[in-house]
């Protein structure tokens, strides 16, 4: 066999987890937009073939974010290089300090520590924060978590958590699974997603809504983005799969 050949069964040999939720107009979504609705065109009893329309928001469900989609004038998805729309898997769990505090945001101190159990983060991969907060899709009320005041409570990353992974570890894209790549409340006390805004800033992506994250091993995997090629898109929803070792 050829060595691409051999490259592809190894990896049909590792396990596979689908990081994406499935989509319809009654799961979780960013409050300023509408849930995705649909209409079927044709059916097979009746036309022959069975078509439907679909009408969603680019940050939908699982989705990408590409620069542009907070800056003006950068990169949009189908300007992403390919090449990285398959990265290596770096999964810093912190479950068990979300369940204790959903208001939790990882830090830089979480970061080494991590890197002093499983080695320097390497450059070019992609970085996800395992919350388990995708545990709570199939209940809206919980995802959103807001307090009879009207704040969220829902975990992300520190902006100087962000900061070190550009800045000193040059990872390529990162991940979790909440609407957000901030906490809600330091998305109210920054007055607005100061985290998000510098990470696509830096002409990086990331993918949020991620399902499943706790489930993976902190290093040793990798993930594919399936994306599709919509031109000037600032994001889209996506297929993400990981492949990790088979015990």
């Amino acid at each position: 066999m050829s060595e691409i050949t051999n490259s592809v069964a190894f990896l049909k040999k590792q396990k596979w987890v689908d990081l994406s939720h499935n989509i319809h107009g009654g799961i979780p979504y960013f409050q300023s937009f509408r849930p995705m609705q649909e209409k079927t065109l044709v059916t097979v009893k009746n036309n022959g073939f069975f078509a439907k329309e679909y009408q969603l928001v680019t940050q939908y469900g699982t989705h990408i974010d590409a620069p542009v989609h907070f800056v003006e004038d950068r990169v949009s998805v189908d300007q992403l290089p390919i090449k990285d729309f398959l990265l290596p898997l770096i999964v810093i769990n912190k479950e068990k300090e979300v369940e204790e505090n959903p208001d939790y945001s990882v830090t830089v101190a979480d970061i080494k520590d991590f890197e002093a159990e499983h080695g320097e983060i390497p450059a070019d991969s992609f970085v996800a924060f395992a919350s388990g907060w995708s545990k709570r899709w199939d209940d809206p009320e919980a995802f959103y978590n807001v307090d009879q005041n009207g704040q969220a409570h829902t975990p992300g990353w520190s902006l100087e958590a962000l900061k070190y992974l550009h800045e000193e570890r040059d990872v390529t894209a990162i991940g979790h699974e909440t609407l957000d790549t901030d906490s809600a409340i330091d998305c109210t006390k920054n007055s607005g997603l100061i985290g998000e805004l510098y990470w696509l800033q830096q002409d990086k992506f990331q993918v949020e809504v991620l399902n499943r994250l706790t489930e993976l091993p902190a290093v040793g995997g990798a993930i594919s983005i399936g994306v599709p090629k919509v031109k000037d898109a600032p994001g889209f929803n996506v297929r993400a799969v990981a492949i990790v070792p088979e015990k």
